[in-house]
């Protein structure tokens, strides 16, 4: 900034200064309403659930986790059925942990077979239509 030498300049100077003070003001005051807007607890669960809707690879690993504990489960619940048996049941856990593990990790090869089988039976419906 240069130096003010007369009495006008200062007050021009001083106007321009408090112009800027009250832009400056209201562009902090509209930076703090955005900030405590996207801070509320529901505005946070709706930005989150929106980038998980929107991640393809995110909803993947989901329904291959989902598809392993489901499998897990029902091979445990298979094996073990009623008994009340505790070597029976200590064979099930590690069963389905086993289970659950090799179909986590080999989901898509599961589904692209389960989706053949179903292509199979209902394009065999259709021709005996």
């Amino acid at each position: 900034m240069q130096n003010i030498t007369s009495k006008p300049g200062l007050k021009d100077a001083i106007q321009l200064l408090e112009a800027e003070q009250v832009i400056k003001g209201q562009l902090l005051k509209d930076q703090f309403y955005l900030t405590y807007e996207s801070l509320k607890p529901v505005n946070l669960l709706m930005h989150t659930l929106k980038e998980i809707s929107s991640s393809p690879y995110l909803i993947d690993n989901i329904s291959g986790t989902a598809m392993g504990l489901a499998g897990g489960f029902l091979s445990k619940k298979i094996f073990v059925g009623t008994s009340g048996n505790l070597i029976r049941k200590l064979i099930g856990s590690i069963l389905q942990f086993g289970v659950t593990n090799i179909v986590a990790q080999n989901s898509e090869i599961i589904k692209s077979i389960g989706q053949a089988i179903f292509q199979h039976f209902f394009h065999k419906k259709e021709m005996n239509s």
